[in-house]
């Protein structure tokens, strides 16, 4: 079952919609609203390469988001994130006090990460990819992140809810977050090369 809708061109995109609100699956089209993000039942993480030989994964912990899905034309579905930079947690108070520092995230004047969707397509089946632009330090710069759309549900509270999973890599030099340690042995310490990862559980608003 399809949420974002495949890219089609201006030529064809008169067609494409005919031929879709034709055979629109009901189930999908219940589906169309606005949701916002359950932060107490998804995951914001990332894991980064640690002097060469181990991963440290960490997450953050408060962060809002909306989800505006079109269950008739997916294309029109788009999604918002904005997380609070101090929120960090690798489990280390000292690794994360430095995280927060000049060295890396300089969370004091830059208090938030924004994620803002500019387009999705479909890949088949129930995996979608979607493009954004991603805000580090006040750096913009586009990100694409694969995703698997896990279904929708109601809970028991009578909520609707819609479950995404979703990773992508980025180079986190690419928002000037180059703070390193050479390796006695050889290599770095940390890793240019980062894994974001996400778990998304979404409840339709009222």
């Amino acid at each position: 079952m399809g949420i974002f809708g495949r890219k089609t061109t201006d030529e064809t995109t008169s067609a494409t919609s005919a031929a879709t609100s034709a055979a629109v699956n009901p189930e999908l089209a219940g589906l169309t609203g606005e949701y916002a993000i359950d932060p107490a039942h998804s995951t914001i993480g990332f894991t980064a390469r640690h002097a060469m030989v181990t991963n440290v994964k960490g997450k953050f912990t408060d962060f809002t988001g909306s989800l505006q899905l079109d269950g008739v034309d997916p294309s029109r579905s788009t999604a918002s994130i904005d997380v609070t930079m101090e929120s960090i947690d690798t489990g280390s108070a000292d690794r994360d006090g430095h995280l927060k520092s000049a060295d890396f995230f300089k969370t004091e004047e830059f208090p938030l990460m924004t994620f803002r969707s500019t387009s999705a397509e479909a890949l088949g089946g129930d995996d979608y990819r979607i493009v954004g632009e991603l805000s580090i330090l006040g750096v913009t710069r586009p990100l694409t992140i694969d995703l698997e759309f896990n279904g929708s549900a109601k809970d028991p509270f009578g909520n609707e809810r819609v479950g995404f999973e979703g990773k992508a890599e980025i180079l986190r030099s690419d928002w000037g977050l180059t703070w390193n340690a050479a390796l006695e042995t050889g290599g770095v310490l940390i890793s240019d090369k980062i894994k974001l990862n996400f778990d998304i559980s979404a409840i339709k608003n009222a």
